[in-house]
């Protein structure tokens, strides 16, 4: 049985993005789990080579079938040793497994603001290739909570006002801002969800805001993703 990254979906408009480019530039098998179309959440991890969790607007903290399984496989996944991978909604859920809690960030970040390298070794070992490291990077945001740091792992990237934008514990890698993006993505993202963009929030950016300059604020992020996925690929891939 051929071993496959499993990536689970939990919004049509949220899918892996710039991650699959990766994934398919690297010739790493994957399956796509679409928990919105219908998709079970695996009990089993035997052909799982390493789980992703996606976004999405609801909270780790819902009380949904899914959601409780998603967060059971992710206890699995860590008893075994397997890499992991989260995005947002997938890094809270990542969170909750591992022993911290979900709840309600002071403020909701949504648009382009600056995360900031922690000067620390785990910092060091996975963002050191970036050309910007140890400076601040610009990302997209897209969150209205956060979690607290599990027991064992190490914050890397922090912005103003979450803590907690990515942590690290072993082999696996939880961001709640979103390094995923396409620009497609984004643009669907502003369409569809126009009502929550700012009406004068500090930290909410207008839909002019976020598509000023696009195409060069993606490649920026696109850039910096894929040092971090290579770096996430190297803990399965044969040779990495």
């Amino acid at each position: 049985m051929e071993k496959k990254v499993n990536i689970i979906r939990h919004v049509d408009c949220e899918g892996a993005g710039y991650l699959l480019t990766v994934l398919k530039r690297e010739k790493i098998p994957y399956v796509l789990i679409n928990v919105d179309e219908g998709d079970s959440i695996p009990s089993s991890t035997d052909s799982m080579l390493a789980l992703v969790s996606m976004g999405g607007g609801m909270s780790a903290n819902d009380d949904l079938a899914w959601i409780a399984q998603e967060i059971a496989l992710m206890q699995q996944v860590e008893q075994q040793n397997i890499p992991m991978l989260g995005h947002c909604l997938g890094a809270q859920l990542m969170a909750k497994a591992l022993g911290g809690t979900v709840y309600a960030n002071a403020y909701q970040e949504i648009g382009w603001f600056d995360v900031v390298p922690q000067n620390n070794e785990a910092s060091a070992q996975w963002l050191g290739g970036l050309p910007s490291f140890p400076d601040p990077m610009s990302v997209f945001h897209w969150h209205g909570e956060t979690f607290s740091l599990p027991e064992g792992a190490q914050t890397i990237l922090s912005s103003e006002h979450s803590v907690n934008q990515c942590f690290v514990k072993g082999n696996m890698l939880g961001f709640q801002c979103h390094i995923e993006m396409t620009e497609p993505q984004v643009v669907e993202w502003v369409a569809r969800f126009a009502a929550q963009l700012s009406r004068g929030e500090d930290f909410v950016q207008t839909a002019e805001q976020i598509m000023r300059d696009l195409p060069q604020r993606i490649k920026e992020l696109n850039d910096i993703a894929d040092v971090i996925y290579r770096r996430w690929i190297k803990t399965f891939k044969p040779g990495g």
